[in-house]
């Protein structure tokens, strides 16, 4: 019997291998080698810091990462969502501000005034929305993949104030180390929900209604009882 990425041991080359701080619950870490590396490292990229107002679209498992680590950083948060009733979570997470984005005069505030917007989600929408909230020369990254293509995006949103839209996926191990020791820094790690390995076909119907905050983690104990396979 082997247990593939679920093993309690594993053989690695050092090159390799990342190290989480014991400040951090392992449990709550695991998803900081996805979710956390995803949006820490467009993040990085683009150099948000203190002064800056950054957008986040959508509070999922990269959203509520992306919110964390912006405010980390000393930005202004501005937390887009479809949903009102998320708006009190948003701000727990630490963002100033929360924007339902079908309220059109809602959006319209915030028109030409954001320096970088992050957009983690992964259903195809109307871009314009976000791209005419940035300021001149500012960029809407997305890191959500949606399962068919945005509409187009209007040229003249882009052209006239040489706003940009761009895309990111991961971080490599320097960068994902570099994460690491910034939430071990400021103890930021997932929301999670810990569930046995037994309960993971629930988990992933659960996680495509979106039930979930903010990411499911497996209890590897539950492997040693896990005869239904």
């Amino acid at each position: 019997m082997t247990y593939g990425g679920y093993s309690n041991q594993i053989v690695v080359d050092q090159r390799f291998v990342l190290h989480i701080s014991d400040s951090l619950d392992p449990a709550a870490a695991a998803p900081l080698l996805c979710a956390g590396i995803t949006t820490y490292s467009p993040l990085r990229h683009w150099q948000v810091g203190p002064g800056d107002k950054v957008g986040i679209v959508g509070l999922g498992g990269l959203g509520h990462m992306a919110v964390k680590f912006t405010r980390a950083f000393g930005a202004h948060v501005v937390l887009f969502t479809t949903s009102a009733n998320k708006t009190e979570d948003a701000k727990r997470l630490g963002a100033h501000e929360v924007v339902v984005s079908k309220d059109a005069d809602a959006m319209g505030k915030h028109r030409a005034s954001f320096d970088f917007i992050l957009n983690t989600v992964a259903a195809s929408h109307n871009l314009d929305a976000y791209t005419a909230l940035l300021k001149r020369d500012g960029t809407l990254c997305l890191v959500g993949v949606p399962d068919h293509a945005h509409p187009s995006p209007a040229v003249g949103n882009l052209i006239f104030k040489r706003r940009s839209i761009a895309g990111s996926l991961i971080g490599g191990l320097k960068e994902t180390q570099e994460m690491l020791d910034f939430c071990a820094q400021h103890q930021i790690t997932a929301d999670i929900e810990i569930i046995p390995i037994q309960q993971i076909n629930e988990a992933y119907e659960r996680m495509l209604k979106s039930d979930v905050k903010y990411r499911f983690v497996i209890d590897l104990a539950s492997l040693k009882g896990d005869t239904d396979r």
